[in-house]
């Protein structure tokens, strides 16, 4: 009883010191982003602000994660507009991510979160660079004002494909508005000017918040005064004041007729695992208690998030960085500021629509615009191509294969990519050998590696049956931890052609086996 008492006083103290101040911090960074994503996603705004809600207050009870902080993420936009369109109806398209997580919640039951560490690191930063790379071109039209980018899905060249080039520019060309390209490009140019000089200076005024503000002050000047560059009313937030009214649920029979949900069940829950296992990571090593997020806990947690996300009609939910590295530059402490923040949304959801409906559309294409650029940054590609051409190439081609096919078939080409590396340096690291002319007669010392597998036993056989007759040969494998099968046979059966070479053969380490033989 006295522990519960001194955790209650624990929690209590700390929310009042310092998570109340984090969760309202980190409710401004969100409220833009929740609302920009369901609009880069194809999807309804309440979608996001749902599943901003439950990331919060759901997942964020459920977590063992004291700093991390889960709502819709930038990284499954693409995924959801190409779903959304693939399928055909918002609602068979809630119902993928409800799947998706009971997919994940299973994952975590099984205790299979480990599993993204089997995909090579080049492949994930190359998903994550060829996501923000589309959630940057996707804003474009958004930037000029056009307001109907029904053309714009998941293929990133839709606009200027051959045959739709005219078409588009002429469309374009009628729609864009000066008013929404000022606002948005003044915005830019706060970001940027805001980030590089003042952010570190006043850490507690989060600059979406403050950019979002910016370009709704100015939009709403340009109607008062400048009708000349005032927005139309379908360039703003639109949300209905009884925001719940409007919720479309999940058509559960489709789940028996439709083979696309499961597909694009999976490949939501994989990448909304992954960009959560890889937030707690990054979110972990900056906590200054070193506290560590159970992968599996976190799996169940975000599964229970996605299930009521989808029954409810909101986006796929992740653990997100943007978020999570606010609350802790804000000085959070526990979860109850990721809690409290979903606790702030859903009050702004009942009592202030009408606050939201004065925000235009393109300024919330400039905060995404930003977040893309922080998942492809410049110099991120740089790093990766320092690391050389091995960590470069499979995350290049993942970048292309993504930008030209869709998610799933893209990282499926960058695991392949990497694998073909893989296997060539693992063909070429089973052994080392070393020859020695000792007199007239060479001495072939072969050294075995750690591990050889069927994939060396080519290139020993072919080394074997290259030397020449008369010389003296030394296979050492009483280092190895495993020795193939494959190869054990391969050495067996060179000690018959060796005796007929009159080759002199020392095996250390190489267990006999039974070979095949001519009778």
């Amino acid at each position: 009883m006295e522990l519960i008492k001194r955790h209650a006083r624990f929690y209590l103290l700390s929310f009042l010191k310092h998570d109340f101040k984090a969760s309202i911090t980190v409710f401004f960074v969100a409220l833009p982003l929740c609302l920009g994503i369901s609009l880069a996603s194809n999807a309804p705004l309440y979608s996001g602000l749902i599943s901003g809600i439950i990331g919060g207050i759901i997942v964020g009870i459920i977590s063992k994660s004291h700093l991390s902080v889960s709502g819709p993420a930038a990284g499954l936009t693409a995924i959801c507009a190409g779903a959304i369109t693939e399928l055909g109806s918002l609602q068979i398209f809630f119902l993928s991510v409800a799947v998706a997580g009971i997919i994940q919640l299973l994952l975590g039951v099984f205790k299979l979160g480990g599993f993204t560490h089997f995909i090579p690191s080049a492949v994930i930063k190359g998903m994550l660079a060829a996501i923000g790379i589309i959630l940057i071109a996707k804003q474009i039209p958004l930037l000029l004002g056009y307001d109907e980018a029904s053309f714009w899905t998941k293929e990133l060249f839709n606009i200027i494909t051959f045959k739709n080039t005219f078409s588009h520019v002429k469309n374009i060309y009628q729609h864009i508005s000066k008013g929404a390209i000022i606002i948005a490009l003044a915005s830019l140019a706060l970001l940027i000017i805001w980030k590089r000089t003042m952010a570190k200076k006043v850490p507690f005024i989060p600059t979406s918040f403050l950019v979002v503000l910016f370009g709704t002050l100015l939009a709403f000047l340009f109607q008062q005064f400048i009708p000349a560059l005032a927005l139309k009313p379908q360039q703003f937030v639109n949300l209905s004041s009884s925001l719940f009214s409007d919720i479309k649920f999940p058509d559960y029979r489709a789940v028996f007729s439709n083979t696309d949900i499961l597909k694009n069940a999976i490949v939501i829950c994989v990448v909304a695992s992954l960009e959560t296992l890889l937030s707690i990571e990054a979110i972990d090593k900056i906590d200054l208690y070193n506290r560590i997020t159970p992968q599996n806990r976190e799996l169940i947690a975000q599964g229970t998030g996605n299930f009521l996300s989808g029954l409810l009609g909101g986006l796929p939910i992740t653990a997100v960085i943007v978020r999570s590295s606010a609350n802790a530059e804000a000085d959070a402490r526990t979860k109850l500021s990721a809690i409290f923040h979903g606790v702030w949304l859903i009050v702004l959801v009942l009592f202030a629509t009408s606050l939201l409906n004065m925000i235009p559309y393109c300024v919330l294409a400039v905060i995404l615009i930003r977040t893309g650029y922080n998942l492809a940054k410049p110099k991120m590609i740089v790093s990766v191509y320092k690391l050389g051409r091995e960590q470069f190439l499979p995350f290049i081609v993942t970048i292309i294969a993504m930008l030209f096919t869709d998610l799933l078939v893209g990282v499926a080409i960058g695991i392949a990519y990497a694998c073909y590396f893989i296997f060539k340096n693992t063909y070429r690291a089973g052994y080392t050998l070393e020859v020695k002319n000792e007199g007239h007669i060479k001495h072939f010392y072969f050294n075995l590696a750690i591990n050889v597998s069927f994939i060396n036993k080519k290139r020993i056989k072919d080394e074997l049956e290259s030397i020449p007759n008369y010389s003296v040969v030394h296979i050492e494998g009483s280092h190895s931890v495993y020795i193939d099968y494959d190869v054990t046979e391969i050495i067996n059966e060179f000690k018959t052609k060796a005796h007929h070479k009159h080759i002199e053969l020392h095996l250390s380490g190489i267990p006999d086996v039974e070979t095949i033989r001519a009778h």
